[in-house]
């Protein structure tokens, strides 16, 4: 905590409004909806492509914010009794204030980075050295110019240890989080593909991510990497210090060569991965309860860390053997009794619970919120200053129930029980809450579940999550926010954005991907039909939502629940008037369609006249948009019928916004006329599909995260020998020895039956399975000849990253719109929110 005067110092900023330059400052945020310590913390309004922050201080200061970090005059009358204090540019202050903040502190600082597995290096290493040091760590994914300071920020007198990652996506960031991190030692995890965009070759991607280590005293990395291990080498002897500082000590581990940690063996044996290495002439062992060899390459690269960071080896080991995969978001899934279950028991600190309960706190289809928890590890801390701090988060929010499980939690219970408007049980164990578990009740209801590992509250989860179909679509949120800031990129200033949340958004399920998009500040949603809409209001959506097939006996519902009617001729432009005039509604929001040349449905350009003159003397209606429908937007050759359909528009509106006394917004242009004309942009563009990871723009793909994984598991394996039959009709015969899966997807469930007989393939341990026979109703068979290593319940690959939904599309004959639209809603959707 630092008071805000000290911050004008470190940001070399100038008082805009001085009220109490001695206010201390405990919190920095970006964010003007989460903040924990409001009077206590800094509102730093930052500047992007994508918004403004400086359009969000009036909110900070509504939610009790006083202190301000500015780039341009705001209205300070509208802010009595606030410091606000004036820079050139609000990012490069933060990074200042965090860079000053680092220095106060003279504990071993990691930095991490690299192209692969620098989250999970970072919270596996942390993990194990938690369990004797008080850790600082950066939250989530926070390795960016902005997330790295925020990271920093949060260090303390009482820890011990620091580990911080960073990444970089451009020449010249790297050399401004170094300042920020200054780390003491160093980790390079690997180098691949992964955000390369930004940089001319692979050598120029590690130069520039080599800059984190100029200054740091060690450096960890495998050397089997050759243009690593090069570019390390090099880098090290820029480096060399003078006045007899060695420099910069490299310390490597190999499978190949002589290394620091020499690994002399591997052996996978049931999930299980020993791994045998020689460190300073001694041979040590190493056993992690997964099977795969990123993780094994990963825990070697802890391995060493811990190593070189002095824990004992016996240590080491014991702790390795407790590792469990990373997951690398909060996931979100359905839950008994109506109830949404949100996953996220790695994780255990609190960061990292404040960033959960914010999660839970956007859950608003629920009015009733239930944390439940376990002891958080945090050894060098008093539990009774913890724990009363973990009270003060939980009482600051719309949390009704709260359930403690761990001896430190049940010892602390009366710090909890001090708010009386949330309701407190605690458990002394995991296993005293399952024993009572039948005792409480779950109904209707958002859940945190929130555990340190050691707790398994995957038992709880067990429990909880509703027990469906084994076929599950993954939803990734985080993927679905990238790609709405893809498009919003290539936006004019000023241009609205509406999303499509139709047809249960695109399969993806519309509350919860609403709910994000609402979040992420969409201006408009747009919806099919009235009870879609219906469904929305009742989960707590309150953006503006139009509907574009409206029943016309629906209009009443709608105005009850604050839908708006697209219009799109003059028999439901009657019904809707009368309507209003029943109700006595004025002024109330409706959109008009224009037909410029889909012909499907809009008034057309002779109806104008007619329109104009109606909508002139109608004070029920105020037009909120105009709008029409491209028809080949995404078609090169067809752009000429584009641009006479923007023409019309342009000319029609016109005609109708000449009578009207305000100014409608105007929208033409969806997913693909974003990306391809950006001429036609008008007041506010519709994003369909191209949410959702496709665009038929191999430019505007490639900048596109796919949203969804459709995957399911193999119920059975067999052995067919020649001449025998596969599936129904008798058609498909063994010609050879088959073996085959039978998984549990079928075409009730959304998968085409025209994906039999070999013209579909799904991924088995990343290898195509050719379908084999005729799609049956709830499950197929796939030939799984040759892909070896394969188990009854192993998971199969229906359509995701590694197997793009398009090429579906193309198998089936249709378009990905139908593929998505198509998946049942029997099939269990899994909501993955990235940190």
């Amino acid at each position: 905590m630092h008071p805000i005067e000290q911050l004008r110092k470190w940001s070399n900023g100038e008082w805009l409004m001085e009220t109490n330059p001695d206010a201390p400052v405990a919190e920095l945020t970006t964010d003007s909806r989460n903040t924990e310590q409001p009077t206590h913390t800094l509102f730093v309004a930052l500047k992007t492509h994508l918004r403004n922050g400086h359009d969000f201080v009036s909110d900070a200061w509504q939610k009790g914010v006083r202190n301000f970090l500015v780039c341009q005059p705001v209205d300070v009358a509208a802010l009595p009794g606030s410091n606000i204090i004036l820079v050139k540019e609000t990012l490069a202050a933060l990074q200042q204030i965090a860079t000053a903040h680092r220095k106060q502190y003279h504990v071993p600082v990691v930095g991490i980075t690299g192209s692969n597995g620098k989250t999970i290096v970072k919270e596996w290493l942390s993990a194990l050295l938690s369990e004797d040091r008080q850790v600082i760590k950066s939250p989530g994914s926070y390795n960016s110019q902005t997330g790295v300071p925020l990271s920093v920020w949060k260090m303390e007198e009482r820890h011990q240890i620091a580990v911080f990652e960073a990444g970089i996506s451009q020449p010249g960031e790297m050399e401004k989080l170094e300042r920020i991190i200054q780390p003491d030692l160093g980790i390079f995890t690997n180098i691949g593909e992964a955000h390369s965009e930004g940089f001319l070759n692979t050598r120029q991607k590690i130069n520039e991510k080599l800059v984190l280590f100029r200054h740091a005293k060690q450096l960890i990395y495998c050397r089997d990497h050759a243009p690593l291990h090069e570019c390390i080498v090099q880098f090290m002897n820029m480096v060399r210090r003078p006045d007899g500082d060695d420099g910069l000590q490299l310390i490597t581990w190999s499978r190949k060569q002589a290394a620091n940690l020499q690994i002399t063996h591997t052996e996978v044996t049931g999930g299980h991965t020993t791994i045998t290495g020689l460190y300073e002439g001694t041979e040590r062992t190493i056993t992690i309860p997964l099977a795969d060899e990123v993780s094994a390459e990963n825990a070697i690269t802890v391995w060493c860390a811990l190593l070189v960071l002095g824990v004992p080896q016996d240590h080491i080991t014991a702790r390795m053997a407790t590792l469990q995969p990373v997951s690398m978001r909060m996931e979100m899934r359905q839950g008994i009794n109506d109830c949404t279950i949100i996953n996220d028991t790695y994780n255990s600190d609190l960061t990292s619970l404040q960033m959960a309960l914010n999660y839970l706190g956007q859950q608003k289809q629920h009015g009733m919120h239930t944390v439940i928890m376990s002891d958080i590890m945090q050894p060098s801390r008093r539990d009774m200053d913890l724990y009363d701090e973990v009270a003060g988060l939980i009482s600051r929010r719309n949390i009704q129930r709260f359930i403690g499980i761990g001896p430190a939690l049940y010892k602390n219970k009366a710090a909890f029980r001090k708010n009386r408007k949330v309701r407190s049980i605690f458990f002394k164990s995991t296993e005293h809450f399952l024993k009572n578990f039948h005792l409480l009740t779950f109904d209707k209801e958002a859940i945190l579940l929130k555990g340190a590992r050691a707790f398994t509250f995957e038992k709880i989860g067990m429990l909880l999550e509703q027990k469906v179909h084994q076929t599950v679509m993954t939803i990734d949120l985080q993927a679905l926010r990238s790609n709405l800031d893809a498009y919003r990129s290539l936006l004019a200033p000023g241009v609205k954005t509406m999303a499509m949340v139709k047809a249960f958004a695109y399969g993806s399920g519309s509350y919860e991907t609403a709910s994000v998009l609402q979040y992420a500040g969409i201006d408009y949603m747009a919806v099919a039909y009235t009870d879609e809409g219906v469904t929305l209001r009742r989960a707590g959506i309150r953006t503006p939502i139009m509907v574009m097939s409206p029943d016309l006996s629906s209009f009443d519902r709608m105005v009850a629940w604050k839908l708006e009617p697209e219009l799109y001729s003059f028999r439901a432009l009657e019904a809707f008037v009368a309507i209003a005039r029943t109700l006595q509604v004025k002024d109330y929001p409706v959109h008009i369609k224009l037909d410029t040349g889909m012909h499907r449905l809009g008034f057309g350009a002779a109806d104008m006249p007619r329109l104009a003159a109606a909508l002139r003397v109608l004070p029920e209606l105020r037009i909120a948009s105009i709008f029409s429908h491209l028809a080949a937007s995404d078609n090169a050759a067809e752009d000429e019928f584009t641009h006479q359909q923007a023409t019309a528009f342009h000319q029609m509106s016109q005609q109708l916004m000449a009578v009207l006394p305000y100014k409608p917004i105007r929208h033409l242009s969806n997913s693909a006329g974003i990306s391809r004309l950006q001429s036609l942009q008008f007041d506010m563009v519709r994003l369909g599909l191209g949410l959702y990871g496709i665009d038929g723009n191999p430019a505007m793909q490639a900048h596109l995260q796919p949203v969804s994984t459709l995957h399911t598991s193999i119920a059975q394996i067999r052995e067919v020998p020649p001449g025998d039959s596969i599936g129904y009709g008798h058609q498909t015969i063994a010609t050879s020895h088959m073996r085959i899966a039978t998984i549990c997807i079928g075409y009730a469930d959304g998968y085409p039956r025209s994906m039999g007989h070999g013209k579909a393939h799904v991924l088995i341990k990343g290898k195509p399975a050719p379908t084999t026979g005729i799609i049956c109703m709830d499950m197929c068979m796939v030939d799984i000849t040759g892909i070896e290593g394969v188990a009854e319940g192993d998971e199969a690959i229906v359509f995701g990253p590694q197997l793009p939904v398009t090429e579906l599309a193309r198998w089936a004959g249709t378009i990905p719109y139908e593929i998505m639209t198509g998946i049942s809603q029997r099939v269990k959707r899994v909501y993955a929110n990235g940190g």
